[in-house]
C-alpha cells in the first residue's frame, strides 16, 4: 500500500468516530509529506521543533502543524509564529513561555496538558494533581496568549489491549471532569489527543478527537 491508500484506510476506520487524523511526520522526507498532503492530509505532527520549522518553511502554508513531542522552553520561540497546537505541555513554566512567545506574534496558541497515564517511567506528563494545580493557579488567568483546549496522553507500551483501553478511558473521564469544573477565560475544552499507530482504533472508541499516526501511514523507519 502507498501513503495515499494508507491514509484512506485509516480515515475509513475513523469514519464513525469523532477522531481526526494527525499524520506524524518525524524523520520523514519532504517527498512523503507532499504525498500525504496530496492525499488530503493537512494536519502534521512533529516531535522536534527544528525539524518542524525546516519543513514548515518549504511546504504549503495551509498545513496545520502540531508539536507532539517533549518541548523545552528554549525552543518555543522558533515555532511561535505558526504552530497550531502544542500537545505536550507538562509544566506551568512551559505554558508561561508559550504565552510570552505567542504575545510577540500577536497570537493565541492552543495547548493541551499532557497527562501521565502510562504504567512506565519513560513517558512525560503531569499527574492529575499537577494538572489541577495549573488550572486552579491564580497566575493562569494572566496568560492571555495561550488557550488550554484539552488533554493529551500516551498509553503504556504493552500488548495488553485492555490496559490500554482503561488508560484511554481514564484520560477521557478526566477530560470530561475538567471541562465541567475548570471553565476559564483561556480554556476551551474540545480535544483529547490519544492513540497512535498501534492503538488508534481503541483510542477513537474511547473518545479521542486527535489520533497521532505515523508508521501506519508512512511505514516503519
Amino acid at each position: 500500500m502507498n501513503i495515499a491508500q494508507n491514509i484512506e484506510n485509516i480515515k475509513a476506520q475513523l469514519a464513525n468516530t469523532s477522531a481526526q487524523l494527525i499524520a506524524v511526520t518525524k524523520t520523514k522526507p519532504i517527498s512523503d509529506l507532499e504525498e500525504a498532503y496530496q492525499a488530503g492530509c493537512k494536519v502534521f505532527g512533529e516531535n522536534k521543533v527544528q525539524e518542524m520549522v525546516s519543513k514548515w518553511e518549504v511546504l504549503p502554508k495551509d498545513i496545520s502543524w502540531h508539536l507532539i513531542g517533549h518541548l523545552q522552553t528554549n525552543k518555543v520561540k522558533y515555532m511561535a509564529s505558526f504552530v497550531s497546537l502544542i500537545h505536550s505541555v507538562d509544566s506551568f513554566k512551559l505554558l508561561q513561555e508559550i504565552d510570552k512567545q505567542a504575545q510577540k506574534h500577536n497570537r493565541v496558541i492552543d495547548c493541551l496538558l499532557q497527562i501521565y497515564i502510562a504504567q512506565e517511567d519513560t513517558k512525560f506528563g503531569l499527574s492529575e494533581e499537577e494538572a489541577i494545580a495549573i488550572l486552579t493557579s491564580s497566575e493562569l488567568a494572566q496568560l492571555h496568549n495561550i488557550r488550554v483546549v484539552g488533554l493529551m496522553g500516551m498509553a503504556s507500551n504493552t500488548d495488553n489491549l485492555e490496559q490500554i483501553r482503561l488508560e484511554f478511558r481514564g484520560l477521557k473521564q478526566l477530560f470530561n471532569r475538567f471541562s465541567q469544573e475548570y471553565i476559564l477565560p483561556n480554556t476551551a475544552w474540545k480535544e483529547v489527543s490519544m492513540g497512535m499507530s498501534g492503538d488508534f482504533q481503541i483510542a477513537a472508541e474511547e473518545g479521542s478527537t486527535l489520533v497521532r499516526v505515523g508508521s501506519a501511514i508512512f511505514g516503519h523507519r
